[in-house]
């Protein structure tokens, strides 16, 4: 196997994913492999997210399902469906602007 940034970006995938999961994501990534996954509409949050935790609610559950998305999108199995780390940064810097935003507006 050649190791390449897509990889990093698989790895990436693979440890958001185990953050929210609270698990390895194995399962999720086989059963993932076998549909389109972007055709998810059976994939719930609450089979994505830790079970231990409470169920996001309001904007930060718009945020993590931003950051589940991304994190499927960096897990796709074909090399080139998966984005660039530069895209997974601005994903990731624009949710995180987002609620210092929201909070400074009157």
């Amino acid at each position: 196997m050649e190791v390449t940034n897509k990889c990093d970006v698989y790895s990436f995938g693979v440890v958001a994913l185990e953050v929210m999961m609270g698990r390895h994501p194995r399962e999720l990534l086989v059963s993932l492999t076998s549909s389109t996954l972007f055709d998810n509409s059976g994939l719930l949050m609450k089979d994505v997210l830790d079970q231990r935790l409470a169920m996001p609610t309001g904007q930060f559950a718009d945020e993590v399902v931003i950051g589940v998305k991304v994190a499927l999108a960096c897990t796709q199995a074909a090399l080139e469906s998966r984005p660039n780390m530069g895209f997974v940064a601005r994903e990731r810097s624009a949710q995180l602007r987002s609620p210092i935003q929201s909070l400074s507006t009157p």
